[in-house]
């Protein structure tokens, strides 16, 4: 009969030191099992590091993260994607014009080349040689031409917060989409969607929480240019006119 090992124990000992190896998981469990420790971590919902290769576990409600998706804790970072390979991916996917090797580790703090060498490898990411670097784009055919033509705009000056631009554009975006009334949000996402082209519909939708048919409907009343312009002042509303004031005069008559 198997012996019931309560998890507790390990919820005790991450809520309190937040982050936790291991081996010391292990001594807080009281076994030297491995796949007892997974399986408690598993009944309690974790996440494990994408820097230390791995070795560092905190329980899933416990990160801050950042815009970007990431949240660190004594230099131990994890991200909301998943391992290095998988965030490596997701920021050179979301960047505006692709990433270098020393872009992408300037951003996520740790080495990234066998990782990104590793997405090309599967033709999960695709790879250029731009000016004597290697630059990472995106696997899709037209988020790469997006990000190809603005690494060629920028040159050789481009600097890492210009290349990050897109998370910060992305949450900047959804930050003034939410102060929209509902017919401005449709036009507002109908814009977006214009500006990145072919594929924008869906990305727009999926980063706003919107039907994609709503994105489509409100580039379609964008580009048919027939929307009226509506009152930006309630009718009544505004300075209120001023009546001629009528002067009497000596004789009694009265003047305008």
């Amino acid at each position: 009969m198997r012996t019931t090992i309560n998890p507790a124990p390990i919820g005790s000992f991450l809520r309190e030191h937040r982050i936790a190896t291991l081996p010391q998981l292990k001594a807080a469990l009281r076994t030297s099992s491995t796949m007892t420790v997974f399986r408690k971590l598993k009944d309690l919902s974790y996440w494990s590091s994408y820097s230390h290769r791995g070795s560092f576990y905190t329980l899933r409600d416990i990160p801050d993260f950042d815009q970007q998706g990431l949240w660190s804790f004594h230099q131990v970072w994890f991200s909301k994607y998943g391992n290095l390979i998988q965030t490596a991916r997701q920021f050179v996917q979301e960047s505006v014009a692709g990433y270098t090797v020393a872009q992408l580790e300037e951003l996520l703090h740790v080495e990234c080349k066998a990782a990104l060498l590793k997405l090309h490898q599967q033709d999960r990411l695709e790879r250029e040689s731009i000016e004597g670097l290697y630059v990472y784009f995106s696997d899709d055919p037209a988020q790469r031409r997006s990000q190809r033509l603005k690494r060629e705009t920028f040159g050789p000056e481009m600097t890492v917060s210009t290349a990050a631009m897109g998370h910060e554009l992305k949450a900047a975006i959804v930050l003034f989409h939410s102060l929209l009334d509902e017919k401005q949000r449709r036009l507002h996402a109908g814009l977006e969607a214009f500006k990145l082209g072919h594929g924008g519909e869906q990305q727009i939708a999926d980063l706003l929480g919107l039907d994609r048919h709503t994105v489509a409907k409100g580039r379609r009343e964008l580009l048919a240019g027939e929307l009226s312009a509506e009152r930006v002042r309630k009718a009544g509303a505004g300075r209120k006119p001023q009546e001629k004031k009528l002067r009497t005069s000596s004789d009694g008559s009265k003047r305008s």
